[in-house]
């Protein structure tokens, strides 16, 4: 590992979507955005839905969209576990609008029903927003 980078792992429940030595990530806490530099202490984090940015050891940039999870940082190594990683090309407005659109329909009256609603709806917003760039 080059000195001033760390290592990012990004895990789904079906695969590994990335391994690469990076210089920073910032990623979508569940409390708002929270950005990671090499020799950070130790961190354990519950993730919303967003986009997850780095720029990797070359110099190179990419982002990915998440939704929910956890980051956990240790020694110099990020490991995010999501479940799902979407890369730019694989979202759209039309689909996020459905998305949304399907969201609000989700019933809304006891405790937990109105949890599971909020989150579709902030995983159908962060969606949108990426896909618009």
């Amino acid at each position: 590992m080059a000195a001033g980078t760390f290592h990012l792992s990004v895990v789904t429940p079906e695969r590994e979507v990335l391994a690469a030595e990076v210089k920073s990530v910032a990623l979508p806490a569940y409390d708002g955005e929270m950005g990671i530099l090499p020799r950070r202490a130790p961190l354990l984090v519950q993730l919303g839905a967003g986009e997850l940015r780095l720029e990797e050891a070359g110099g190179g940039r990419r982002s990915l969209f998440v939704s929910g999870g956890f980051a956990q940082m240790i020694e110099d190594r990020l490991s995010v576990l999501t479940e799902e990683a979407l890369e730019p090309g694989q979202l759209t407005a039309a689909g996020a609008r459905d998305e949304l659109e399907a969201a609000r329909l989700l019933p809304a009256g006891a405790d937990e029903a109105w949890k599971k609603k909020q989150r579709a709806l902030d995983r159908a917003r962060a969606l949108g927003r990426k896909a618009r760039g």
